[in-house]
């Protein structure tokens, strides 16, 4: 392992301990909904292994079921908020927090004209190919490959 490598991995190692924001200010809404997704799996996961002791484990105790899935929801809500805050994945929700301010969305008119065309068009095209279907089921059959 080169001693760049390892220096970053260090790096890594050392930003899950540290407790301040990187670049604070920017990206706040893309790291906002990033951290509440990988809380959501966190707690949800969590959840479910409290669960699962409790089902499929018989006889255990209450510091085996909650203490078990609490510990792995505290580091992993940790480690959540830590990971939006890590500098290369930090700098790549800024970027993307930045382009999406630069979409420009569609009135709700342009939204309901666009979504008619494309249900028009995949309708056409489902019948178009229920046609085909037909002729092509008409065809093998007149010639006798199909019975």
């Amino acid at each position: 392992m080169s001693k760049e490598r390892a220096a970053s991995s260090v790096s890594l190692f050392q930003e899950f301990f540290q407790g301040r924001l990187y670049k604070r200010s920017q990206g706040k809404v893309a790291r906002q909904v990033t951290f509440a997704v990988l809380a959501i799996a966190v707690v949800l996961g969590s959840w479910r292994l409290k669960d699962f002791l409790s089902a499929f484990v018989e006889g255990s105790s209450p510091a085996l079921v909650f203490g078990v899935p609490g510990a792995i929801l505290v580091v992993g809500l940790w480690i959540s908020y830590r990971v939006v805050n890590i500098t290369k994945f930090a700098d790549f929700l800024i970027a993307v927090e930045a382009e999406m301010n630069k979409v420009t969305w569609p009135t709700r008119v342009e939204l309901f004209r666009s979504s008619m065309v494309v249900i028009i068009v995949i309708f056409f095209l489902a019948g178009m190919l229920f046609l085909f279907d037909l002729i092509w089921k008409w065809l093998f059959t007149f010639i006798g490959i199909l019975n």
